[in-house]
Parts: C-alpha cells; sequence; structure tokens
C-alpha cells in the first residue's frame, strides 16, 4: 500500500508539471498534433463601448481571437503585419524556445511592415494564458488576445468555458499619454476625481501626513496613473451571456490584459470558486472578491443560479468598471466597488517611514513576513522541480484541498472597506499549490534584493534606482535557484512579470507556495519569488505596467549562453533605446500682462529646454541649456541666456553664457543655482500646488546679482541686484487648457490663458 501511495503521488506531480511546461527540455516537434492560426495585425477605426478611435486591431478585432490548443500540440501561428511600423507578439505564461518568446530584438526579430513572421512552439502545458505586443506601447492599443490550452485529461468538473479580457481603453495616442505623464501634469487626476486638494488635506485633519509625503518628494498616495474612458470586457462595457442555463458551471477564465489597471473582481453570487492562477491549478478556493493584478490570469468556476449572475470589475481607483452578466432572468447584482479614501490611505502611509521602503515587515519576526516565510520554506525541500522526485515524506495534505460545493449563496463582502481591510487582499495566501513546490536542499541558491524604485516627478521607474538603459544584464547559471526579493519603495503597485519561468511565490502556505508567471508588489511591501535555472538565452523581467515598463523598470535575466544566429541583424540596443525615448512638450502663458514659452524634450538622462519670456513693452528674455541628470533630483546645465539691455526696447540684448544647478527638493520646490560669464550669480525657485479640486496655486521668485566682478557698476555700488516673483491661480479646464491669473512685479496683474501641448 506504502509503495501504491508513492506511485500515485508521483503520478500526481508529473501531472502538476505537465500543466506549466519542462522549461529545457522536450522541445522537438516531431510527432505533434499540429494546430495553425493565422494572425493580422493593422491599423483601423475601431468603437469600443462607444468610444471611437483608431486602434491597433488583429483578425480586424479587439481583443484578439482566442487561440485553442491541446497540451502535446505543435502551435504554428504566422503573424502577419500591415501596418507601417514594426510589430511583435510575446506569448505570455507559455514555457517555449527563447527564439519565439517574441520580444523584438532580445529574443525574436520585430515583424516589419508587410511581412509575416511564423512563431512554431511546442505546447508542454495546459491553463488560460495570452499574447501581446511587445513593442513600444502597442498593447495599450489593442495588439492582445486570449489563450486556451486543455489538458490531456479534464481534472476540473464544470459543463462549459468562458474567456473573459479586460482590459482599459484610451482616446489619446499612448505616446501622448506617457508624454503627458513626463510632463507631470495633474490632468488624470483632476479628470478622474482622485487628486486630493489641499483643502482636503487641511478638512480632513491630515496635514501632518501631506507635509511627510511632501518632504519625500511625494504628491500624496497615488493608486493609477491615467484617465480611462472604457473599462472593457471581452471589447464591451457590459458582455452579457443569457446562453448559459441555471445550474450550469462555468469555467470563468479572467485575463488582465490592461495596460495599466488592476481590478476589484466581486461576484453577485454563483458560488465563485477560485480553481487555478496564471495557468497553473490550485487548491479550489471560494473568493466572492479578490484583487486582480495587470497580466494575472485567474480560472473560476461558477454555478448559474436562476436568473442573471453578474461580475463586475471595478479599476482599482474606483474611476470606473465593466460588467459581465451570464444567464437570464432575476439579476444577482454584483457590486461596484466604493473609491478607496486616499487621504486615509496617505495617513496610514505616512506612519511608515516611506524612506526605506515595505517598513511594517522589517524586523517582525513574529508575523508571516516574506523573510521569515522564506526562513521557512524557501528551499526547505522535499522535490526537485527538473526531474520531478520527490521525498517518501512528502505530505500533500490531499484531505485538506477537499472542498464540497455549496449552492447557497454565499455572504457578501461589503461595499466599503478601509485601507487595512483593503490591504489584506494584496498578498496571495489564498492562493495554494495542489503539491508541494520547493526544491532540493542541495541546490545552489543565489539571493537578490531588486528594489523596485521610480520618480513620479520625471516618471521615470527603475529597478535598484537604476533604469533599464544604465544597466548590464543579470547573470544566472542553470542548475541554481535564484531568489528575489521584491521591495516595493513606491506608492503603486507593480506587477512583476517574468518571461520563459514560472516562479514560486512564498506565502503562509510554505511548501505549498503557488507557481506563477506574474506577481503583484504592493506599496511599500515586500514579495519573496524564486526559481529553478533550467533554461537558455535571455529573457525580459519587468513592471507589467506598460507606462512603467517604458519608463525603465526592466531586467534582462541572461543564462549567458550563445545568442541565437538568426539574431544578428537585431542589435539589443533597440529593446533598450525603447525605453530611453525622448519625450517632447511644451507649454505657453499667454496673458494680458506678459507671455512666456517652455519647450523640454528629455530622456531618462538628458533634456533640453527653452524658456521665453516678453510682454507688450519690448520687453524679452529668452534662455536655451542643455541639462544633465546627476539622480533622480539633480542636474547640471550649461545654457545661453539673453535678454532687452534698454528698457522697452528691442534694440539692444545682453547674451551671456551660463552653468547652473537644479534640485527638486523635499517639499517639492523646484531650485535653480547659476552663474552666467559675467559672474551674475542667479537664483530661481518655484513651486505649484492643488489648493481645491481644479486650482492650483503657483508661485515663482527669482534674485540675480551683480558684484561688479567683470562689470563696472555705477555710482560705486558694492553690487546691483534686481527680483522678479510672480504669485498666481490657475483653474484647469481640461488635459490642455488652463484659465489663470497673477500678479507679477515686474508686468504687474494680469489673466489669461495657460495651453500645454
Amino acid at each position: 500500500m506504502k509503495t501504491f501511495n508513492t506511485i500515485f503521488l508521483l503520478f500526481l506531480t508529473s501531472m502538476a508539471f505537465a500543466q506549466v511546461g519542462t522549461n529545457g527540455e522536450d522541445r522537438k516537434e516531431e510527432g505533434r498534433n499540429i494546430q495553425e492560426y493565422n494572425l493580422t495585425i493593422e491599423e483601423n477605426e475601431i468603437t469600443l463601448s462607444g468610444v471611437t478611435a483608431k486602434g491597433m486591431t488583429i483578425n480586424g478585432g479587439i481583443p484578439g481571437p482566442t487561440l485553442e490548443f491541446n497540451e502535446g500540440d505543435l502551435a504554428i501561428i504566422n503573424v502577419t503585419n500591415k501596418m507601417d511600423e514594426e510589430t511583435s507578439v510575446h506569448w505570455h505564461g507559455l514555457i517555449l524556445p527563447n527564439f519565439y518568446d517574441g520580444v523584438p530584438y532580445l529574443t525574436t526579430p520585430p515583424i516589419k511592415p508587410n511581412t509575416t513572421f511564423q512563431y512554431r512552439i511546442p505546447i508542454n502545458q495546459s491553463g488560460t494564458y495570452w499574447y501581446h505586443s511587445h513593442t513600444m506601447l502597442q498593447e495599450q492599443k489593442g495588439v492582445y488576445g486570449s489563450i486556451v490550452i486543455h489538458p490531456k485529461e479534464k481534472t476540473l468538473d464544470y459543463d462549459k468555458d468562458l474567456v473573459v479580457v479586460l482590459s482599459d481603453w484610451t482616446n489619446e495616442k499612448p505616446i501622448n499619454v506617457l508624454r503627458n505623464l513626463k510632463r507631470g501634469n495633474e490632468w488624470y487626476q483632476v479628470k478622474k476625481g482622485t487628486a486630493v486638494p489641499l483643502s482636503r488635506v487641511i478638512k480632513e485633519d491630515a496635514l501632518g501626513a501631506q507635509f511627510k509625503f511632501w518632504r519625500d518628494r511625494m504628491e500624496g498616495a497615488d493608486i493609477a496613473d491615467i484617465y480611462y474612458p472604457a473599462f472593457l470586457a471581452n471589447g464591451k462595457k457590459v458582455a452579457e451571456y443569457p446562453e448559459f442555463k441555471t445550474g450550469e458551471k462555468v469555467r470563468l477564465r479572467f485575463i488582465n490584459a490592461s495596460a495599466s489597471s488592476y481590478y476589484w473582481m466581486d461576484f453577485g453570487g454563483g458560488n465563485p470558486m477560485i480553481v487555478a492562477s496564471d495557468g497553473v491549478d490550485v487548491t479550489p478556493k471560494y473568493k466572492n472578491r479578490f484583487l486582480f493584478a495587470i497580466a494575472e490570469t485567474y480560472d473560476v468556476i461558477v454555478t448559474i443560479p436562476e436568473g442573471t449572475l453578474e461580475i463586475t470589475a471595478t479599476a482599482q481607483d474606483g474611476s470606473g468598471n465593466t460588467s459581465i452578466r451570464l444567464g437570464s432572468g432575476k439579476l444577482y447584482p454584483a457590486t461596484v466597488i466604493d473609491r478607496p479614501d486616499k487621504v486615509a490611505m496617505m495617513k496610514q502611509m505616512a506612519t511608515m517611514d516611506m524612506k526605506m521602503g515595505a517598513p511594517a515587515l522589517v524586523g517582525n519576526k513574529n508575523s508571516n513576513t516574506p523573510e521569515v516565510l522564506m526562513q521557512k520554506y524557501g528551499m526547505k525541500m522535499n522535490m526537485d522541480m527538473k526531474d520531478g522526485q520527490m521525498e517518501n515524506e512528502m505530505n500533500m495534505e490531499m484531505k485538506k484541498d477537499v472542498m464540497p460545493m455549496n449552492h447557497k449563496m454565499m455572504q457578501k463582502d461589503t461595499t466599503s472597506f478601509n485601507y487595512d481591510t483593503r490591504k489584506t487582499y494584496f498578498n496571495y495566501d489564498f492562493l495554494k499549490a495542489k503539491e508541494n513546490t520547493t526544491y532540493k536542499a542541495d541546490i545552489p541558491v543565489t539571493d537578490l534584493l531588486l528594489n523596485l524604485t521610480g520618480n513620479m516627478q520625471r516618471y521615470v521607474w527603475s529597478l535598484n534606482g537604476i533604469p533599464l538603459s544604465e544597466t548590464d544584464k543579470i547573470k544566472i547559471k542553470g542548475g541554481e535557484v535564484t531568489r528575489i526579493t521584491l521591495n516595493n519603495l513606491t506608492m503603486m503597485h507593480h506587477p512583476m512579470h517574468l518571461h520563459g519561468h514560472y516562479f514560486r511565490v512564498i506565502n503562509e502556505n510554505g511548501e505549498r507556495s503557488p507557481l506563477k508567471h506574474t506577481v503583484n508588489v504592493p506599496p511599500m511591501q515586500k514579495v519573496v519569488i524564486e526559481f529553478y535555472n533550467e533554461e537558455y538565452g535571455d529573457w525580459f523581467f519587468h513592471c507589467h505596467v506598460l507606462y512603467h515598463m517604458m519608463g525603465g523598470m526592466a531586467r534582462v535575466f541572461s543564462y549567458d549562453t550563445p545568442r541565437d544566429e538568426r539574431m544578428k541583424p537585431y542589435p539589443v540596443q533597440n529593446l533598450i533605446d525603447e525605453t530611453d525615448h525622448y519625450y517632447s512638450w511644451g507649454a505657453a502663458r499667454v496673458g494680458s500682462n506678459f507671455n512666456e514659452l517652455l519647450l523640454m524634450s528629455s530622456n531618462i538622462r538628458n533634456e533640453f529646454g527653452l524658456r521665453a519670456e516678453f510682454d507688450y513693452n519690448q520687453n524679452a528674455e529668452i534662455e536655451v541649456n542643455y541639462n544633465r541628470y546627476l539622480n533622480d533630483w539633480v542636474r547640471v546645465y550649461a545654457g545661453v541666456n539673453t535678454e532687452t539691455s534698454t528698457p522697452d526696447s528691442y534694440d539692444t540684448f545682453n547674451t551671456v553664457g551660463l552653468v547652473g544647478v537644479k534640485y527638486f527638493t523635499p517639499y517639492r520646490f523646484n531650485v535653480d543655482v547659476s552663474m552666467d560669464h559675467q559672474l551674475r550669480p542667479r537664483i530661481r525657485l518655484d513651486r505649484e500646488l492643488l489648493i481645491f479640486p481644479r486650482i492650483f496655486l503657483e508661485g515663482e521668485y527669482e534674485y540675480r546679482a551683480d558684484f561688479g566682478w567683470v562689470n563696472e557698476l555705477e555710482n560705486n555700488k558694492s553690487y546691483e541686484g534686481e527680483t522678479q516673483w510672480l504669485i498666481g491661480a490657475s483653474y484647469i479646464l481640461s488635459r490642455n487648457f488652463s484659465i489663470q491669473g497673477n500678479y507679477n512685479n515686474r508686468y504687474g496683474w494680469g489673466g489669461g490663458l495657460s495651453i500645454r501641448f
């Protein structure tokens, strides 16, 4: 009997690993059933939920078609690019040959305009996955779709399948969205109603917390960066499926294909039971609400009630939602989750030392922190992932995993919950692997610490303070375990995705910690993951908030094996250059007292700027400079300044060269200190502050002195000084326009229009 049990456990284990593939093995194409698809990517005008804009479609639609395979198939997918720009397709979550992973210039050639590329993928796994472009910001424009892989043997009890692809949609060009984020405009928060003005902070007695955030150069607790006019399920605001009948068990295959939106999933009934995550079966868990990170997949089995079962997906910041309705008749409504109280969040987070990151977890040896869990369960081994060998002492606790179906409606979660309650949804303790997932104790382990870092002011994102364009590959060795502590030092959630591998997310389930390909790292918290190194080639690791990845939050894990010969014409630098792109923007102040023009062009490290100011009496000043960022907050610059030297006349100008340093200080002041070639020092100071929901207060101060070190001073003065200052307010009308009024000590009172472009 003991022998039989051992054999039975080994059999179950082999089934589990077949579900997620074998990295270094079984890549042969011979003897497999061929399943072939043709995909065409092109630009089209498309209307999604009443929103019409130009998008990128796959076979004419958004999302693209569902690709279905059986475990053991050979997938042949021909992708034709009918656009005027390059494209690509990454097969998210699939264990596949490195050459077909789909990251252009790193692993796979880009698909040039009017060409076709063929992907050939031996399917050694089963579950729910998806595909999307990995070229610039194309994913936001619609290049994504779903993948369903059926197992050799059905292991779950359900009647029907439904794929649900969640996404966010913007009418703007994604490149303009990123440009707007980089220029530091608060319009998206204002538009969504999620901005927190000073008036509200004072009203809710949070001024102390606000000052602490300002001290650390942050405006406040942030959740989501972008305004979206539509959140979609299978391309619809409300996706209806009346064909499902009462009593049917439906396997809902949820995919979060959003560019930058997390969702609160809520079920109006149906006894929702999570049965898989990221394509891997887990111990069934009844759960009627969970936080759904970008790029994850969850399989949930529901039982259709006598009526219509509603499921809502509400954007994490409460700015919108989409609904899925199954069945017909009486509606069992799901909950649209209330907006989080950002002021309460800010007050809670202000109790932490935000400079340190995840401080609430440090040194707490009495709770299940990532450090404690790692010590207990990271490499306390019973099994080798590579060869599937398992020690006899493994205890699978199979009886505990048996969950009887209860067809009564579950007790509903409340619509409102505070920040502390919401935080309990941020971990993965509800996910428990069906089998032991640990590795053998004698396998070498390499520990890495990756701090998730960013600069919201400039919208630059990084790991350990270094963006992708300024770092080398992370070398790993086959036959070892790589363990990564992901320490989030930012106010944002980050869904971290590793290509070509599955990793353990160490949680309170210890030896049965789940396997995933994407993991959410909450603000100011840590997550520990580990994976067995059994691959070849280079593999991308990045935040799956599309705009964070494009801002530099990415790395390349490399086995330091020879590069595929087919990639010689495609330099990796082209991939890196995508994250180090130059973005340009400008602003103009058109007023009754004076006018001002500002032009900027910047990448991660370099910035070119022009500032011009002139009134209606022929007084003008123009400055052009080049800035070099030394770090997130300090830049040095050199430039040329010219201004009229005769009042009310363009006849004569004084032109000087200058060098200086700019510093974004604690409490969010911009300080500019410079010296021109006539040895005249200058200091500038400015600050902008949201005081009411759409009203900004601005202040500028400039002092310039001439000590006579070069110029001769009149009347034997020891120095000459010039002061200019401005105080004003603006009412933001739209993304690009504000009404403004100000007082300038040089030009007097005035008002007009502010234009951003």
